[in-house]
């Protein structure tokens, strides 16, 4: 502080003015910089894991699912998290990437033999070697892999895992009418899960 000392009292206030602008300025680039940087790479994920949606009626029943749809690009898929799984066995998947995963019922339905009421949900699963817990989440609307409140938990299935002999490149999700009900198939990598679902009788 003593050159401040040394100057004209009207210098003194003239320069820690400046000082306080150039830093205002600095602390403003670096923002435009951190946001640009994190609309960037939101914009370039949604080109890598572009968003589907899936449709399927049987009688009075509509289901939908919104989902994003990730690509295998050479990687381990399913499997322990030692091995460095994209997707590893007990650990929260959201079922795609970006935006959680959303599935709509028209009609009051079974999924996987449990009854839930007609509307929309998030969908997540915990995927492992034998089977998948996939569960319905009633929190909309949400992006990215942060895991939903688990007190918002509306209803949870185990349902078992199956092996293709075809490798699938990229993340799909089916649905498909059968003589009984939608069968649901999430399909990635050689990896087949079906859960089914019905009109509540």
């Amino acid at each position: 502080m003593k050159i401040f000392n040394l100057l004209p009292k009207f210098n003194k206030t003239k320069l820690i003015q400046l000082m306080k602008k150039k830093i205002f300025i600095g602390i403003a680039v670096v923002l435009v910089l951190v946001v640009g940087r994190m609309v960037y790479g939101i914009m370039t994920t949604r080109n890598h894991s572009p968003e589907e949606t899936v449709t399927e009626s049987m009688g009075d029943l509509s289901v939908e699912v919104t989902y994003c749809r990730p690509f295998k690009k050479g990687r381990l898929i399913f499997g322990e998290e030692s091995a460095d799984a994209l997707v590893p066995f007990g650990k929260y998947w959201r079922l795609g990437a970006n935006d959680a995963t959303e599935i709509t019922f028209s009609k009051d339905v079974t999924f996987a033999g449990k009854p839930i009421a007609a509307g929309s949900y998030r969908m997540y699963a915990i995927p492992g070697a034998d089977k998948w817990k996939v569960t319905l989440n009633s929190e909309l609307d949400k992006f990215g892999a942060f895991q939903p409140d688990s007190e918002l938990d509306v209803l949870s299935v185990d349902v078992p895992v199956k092996s293709n002999e075809a490798e699938t490149e990229q993340f799909t999700i089916e649905l498909n009418t059968t003589d009984e009900d939608v069968s649901m198939d999430f399909i990635w990598d050689k990896t087949l899960v079906s859960v089914p679902i019905n009109l509540t009788q």
